[in-house]
């Protein structure tokens, strides 16, 4: 069965080999997450995932917001039980993380503004993420007495170290695109002006290289977050990928 790209209602995609730019796109809501946008999410890079001419992939936001995070209002009646927003969202969104860090495509995340909560653990389960400077960004889980179910608690620490994670989480603070780019939370921050343009020559410079090596870093990498240093060595050492163009790449310095 063929995926309609273009039968989306919360997201937009554009497909321009070798790159995919998916957008959230509920701007008069920024782009609160629904149950619906998830599904179409994962829809979406299934599809990609199986486009071979797509090697790259953009996920952002249209208009003021890469996302607010959950729209409560989705929530309907259903009950927060244990903190948890349930399995018509969770259900989904920990499918889409899942996807997107098993995909065999590097997926970047431009945070083009408001980046709250589930927004930034969507964005957080990318491979690279380039944010706005002025971009305003927050983990709110105990503010409106929740607690993380997409991967909040883990990636968080991992990628800021656990007292700064534990701060950001217990203030449910503010924080900018610079100040997540400085504490090593995302690759790159840049002024919004700049931000499309920096993400083009970002994934230019990624779709360059050996598409086939580019998989294997993915999922060496992937082994890197969840395994000790000497089991991650041993799987580096011994795990066995086919690059088809490494022997046409070498040839010229031969």
């Amino acid at each position: 069965m063929t995926t309609d790209l273009d039968a989306f209602t919360a997201i937009k995609v554009a497909l321009s080999a070798p790159s995919a730019t998916v957008t959230l796109n509920r701007p008069e809501a920024l782009n609160a997450i629904t149950p619906t946008m998830l599904e179409e999410l994962n829809l979406a890079f299934e599809a990609i995932e199986a486009d071979p001419s797509i090697v790259v992939v953009v996920l952002t936001g249209e208009g003021r917001a890469f996302s607010a995070g959950v729209d409560l209002k989705a929530l309907g009646a259903a009950t927060t039980a244990g903190g948890k927003v349930g399995d018509l969202l969770d259900k989904p969104a920990r499918a889409f993380t899942a996807r997107v860090g098993s995909m065999s495509k590097i997926v970047v995340a431009k945070v083009n503004g408001f980046c709250f909560t589930g927004a930034l653990e969507l964005a957080l389960a990318c491979d690279i993420v380039v944010a706005a400077e002025e971009a305003k960004l927050g983990d709110t889980h105990t503010k409106w007495g929740l607690r993380p179910t997409w991967g909040m608690s883990q990636r968080l620490p991992m990628l800021v170290g656990l007292a700064r994670a534990r701060d950001l989480s217990y203030t449910a603070r503010t924080f900018t695109g610079a100040d997540a780019q400085g504490w090593g939370l995302f690759a790159y921050a840049y002024p919004l002006a700049e931000l499309d343009a920096r993400v083009s020559e970002l994934t230019a410079a990624i779709a360059a290289n050996s598409h086939d090596a580019l998989r294997a870093s993915k999922q060496l990498y992937a082994a890197a977050e969840r395994l000790p240093l000497p089991e991650g060595l041993a799987y580096e050492a011994s795990t066995r990928f086919v690059i088809a163009d490494a022997a046409d790449r070498i040839s010229s310095f031969r």
